[in-house]
């Protein structure tokens, strides 16, 4: 996985989750009882916090591109949310009790394990943010931008 590669499944997953936003606003309110309409809507919640996840990384990546971690957690970011927020959606959709947990304490299916990729994503995320910076990468430079508050 390159850069640019992440930034394009990280801008077709932000427009995927408007569109599925939508959808449930308009189309499942009416079909759907409160609790799966509460349930589509964390589906879509989490779409949208995975795609944002994924949009960073994208833009990371492009200042470290040998970083082997950031596609670790790209990678992860991306099961994360197909199978996440995937399985929140069929849940909801579905009524199918073994994709969701049934209960408060964790009777957990699916999605409940496959979150994790999304926490190790998150994690390996913060690992290698707060490794040294390379000397090489100006992060936030506003140097060469003519951005009137830049300071040299």
């Amino acid at each position: 996985m390159n850069a640019r590669f992440c930034l394009l499944v990280a801008a077709l997953a932000l427009a995927a989750a408007v569109a599925l936003g939508a959808f449930g606003a308009h189309a499942l309110k009416v079909r759907l009882a409160a609790e799966m309409l509460a349930t589509y809507h964390t589906a879509v919640q989490y779409h949208f916090w995975h795609a944002l996840g994924m949009l960073g990384v994208g833009v990371l990546m492009s200042r470290s591109p040998d970083d082997s971690g950031l596609r670790w957690v790209a990678w992860l970011l991306i099961a994360g949310l197909l199978l996440f927020s995937g399985g929140l959606c069929l849940l909801a959709l579905t009524g199918a009790s073994w994709l969701g947990a049934s209960d408060a304490v964790g009777r957990c299916g699916v999605h409940c394990r496959v979150d994790l990729a999304c926490v190790v994503g998150v994690a390996a995320l913060k690992s290698i943010s707060s490794s040294p910076l390379k000397a090489e990468t100006q992060w936030l430079s506003f140097k060469d931008t003519g951005f009137p508050l830049a300071r040299e």
